[in-house]
């Protein structure tokens, strides 16, 4: 069994619940322009993805270009909603508190979010200055450029890393860069990950008994 020195948290779905808050956010604003989509679309295809790739399908679904200022108005409701109604996914603080090896945060948002969300929640005095953005090295997921960033910069290998993500793109860009990834799946609903993950689990307080077994 492997021994982990490291565990790397996605942020968005798995440290914070704001996945169906900010998608809701999207299919709002994208219907201002006629997308006509609803949230289990969302989900489906912009969970977990870069920004400007969730706004160049709105454009391609529109048949038009966006506005310049569509991703400043997501930012400005979104950051809105999060601040009224962001909860921690339920047991993760838990998990943090009782976890004895290194762990940090590497996410797809910009650092801005990443500890505006983590402080709404309760949850930034975990991380301290180990929160990781692909916007730091202008890199997104599914390049594992963040993963392979935030193992550096703490000092270990990726065989030495767990990640822990709920996203099919997020499992993708860490199992490219050589990692063990533990899929987080809520409510028993299956990601289309389940076949990449070394393991999957549902509920936060079952994590730290899989990262013990792995010891």
């Amino acid at each position: 069994m492997k021994h982990y020195k490291c565990i790397i948290f996605d942020c968005d779905g798995v440290l914070v619940d704001s996945e169906v808050l900010g998608n809701q956010v999207m299919v709002d604003l994208a219907n201002e322009y006629g997308a006509n989509i609803n949230l289990s679309f969302a989900l489906e295809n912009f969970k977990g993805g870069f920004l400007k790739d969730c706004i160049q399908q709105i454009e391609s679904i529109v048949g038009k270009v966006l506005p310049k200022d569509f991703e400043r108005e997501y930012r400005k409701r979104s950051f809105e909603i999060f601040k009224n109604n962001l909860q921690p996914v339920t047991g993760v603080e838990d998990v943090l508190k009782e976890l004895n090896i290194s762990f940090c945060v590497a996410s797809s948002g910009p650092q801005e979010k990443i500890r505006l969300n983590l402080k709404t929640t309760g949850l930034l005095s975990y991380f301290n200055e180990n929160i990781f953005s692909c916007y730091d090295i202008e890199k997104w997921k599914p390049d594992p450029a963040v993963f392979l960033h935030a193992a550096t910069t703490m000092g270990y290998t990726p065989k030495e890393c767990l990640v822990i993500e709920d996203t099919p793109i997020g499992v993708e860009a860490a199992k490219s860069g050589g990692f063990d990834v533990f899929g987080y799946s809520p409510n028993g609903i299956q990601e289309n990950f389940q076949d990449n993950v070394d393991k999957i689990f549902y509920s936060m307080d079952v994590l730290l008994p899989m990262i013990s077994g792995n010891r």
